[in-house]
């Protein structure tokens, strides 16, 4: 990856493109496409909405709408979406010897970091990046990002249980705030539960259902925020895409 990642767009001699050029080139639309929506009044730049097909913006600061979506700025910044294994170590590195993140992403060229954790013994969907801003705003609960998870416990998860859930439950180190919480499935002998919180807490989820009676087995973390770990592979991961990385910039307030 080049260092300059504007290097290769028509930039004029003050950094600056012609707005409709960028969104064709970022795949937004095609040109003409791009001008039909600017003269529609779907396109904002800095919270303005910009008709003029003249109009020059900054790839790289500018904060960009297209019908409500947010363009991510042009940088050379790298955003993943990795589907983490049981027996995985959520680091970079272990002193240990076992198995990190680092091994999963050993193809990429940058210095990764992850973006908050999964436990060991949980599965699923963790973000790596090289934005140290984006890593600790997105791991910060005052951002209220959701997390996703799905459970499998220990016997019937009755709807009171839920119902005690979603009311709030406190743990040793204070409450839990749960967004949303039901059952996919549900027998006397084990539950799939459902659960949706935006905290990070040091094994929030397994404390939380055993606080109500239901140990957890085997857990999963299936979506952070617009980011879902369908179509991912155990062991693989992907690049977000615009709209995700949109979607997450705006709710840390980048």
């Amino acid at each position: 990856m080049s260092d300059d990642p504007t290097r290769e767009l028509p930039l004029d001699d003050e950094g600056l493109i012609r707005l409709q050029k960028l969104l064709a080139l970022a795949g937004v639309a095609s040109r003409r496409r791009s001008e039909e929506l600017m003269l529609a009044e779907q396109v904002e730049v800095n919270g303005e909405v910009v008709t003029r097909l003249g109009t020059k913006v900054d790839p790289t600061r500018d904060v960009i709408r297209v019908e409500g979506r947010r363009l991510p700025p042009i940088s050379g910044k790298v955003y993943l979406a990795l589907n983490k294994p049981r027996g995985v170590v959520s680091t970079m590195s272990d002193p240990e010897g076992r198995r990190t993140l680092q091994d999963l992403v050993a193809d990429r060229p940058e210095r990764l970091f992850h973006v908050g954790r999964l436990d060991t013994d949980t599965s699923g969907l963790i973000l790596l990046t090289n934005d140290g801003d984006f890593a600790h705003r997105l791991a910060h609960p005052s951002y209220e990002v959701d997390k996703t998870y799905v459970a499998e416990v220990a016997g019937k998860v009755y709807p009171r249980i839920l119902k005690q859930l979603l009311e709030g439950v406190t743990l040793e180190d204070g409450p839990v705030t749960v967004t949303r919480a039901r059952t996919v499935e549900t027998s006397a002998q084990k539950s799939i539960v459902e659960l949706v919180i935006h905290e990070g807490r040091n094994r929030i989820v397994r404390r939380l259902l055993d606080h109500v009676g239901h140990p957890v087995r085997r857990l999963t973390r299936t979506q952070i925020g617009p980011v879902k770990l369908a179509g991912i592979a155990a062991g693989d991961y992907r690049e977000l895409t615009n709209d995700e990385l949109g979607e997450l910039l705006d709710s840390t307030s980048l």
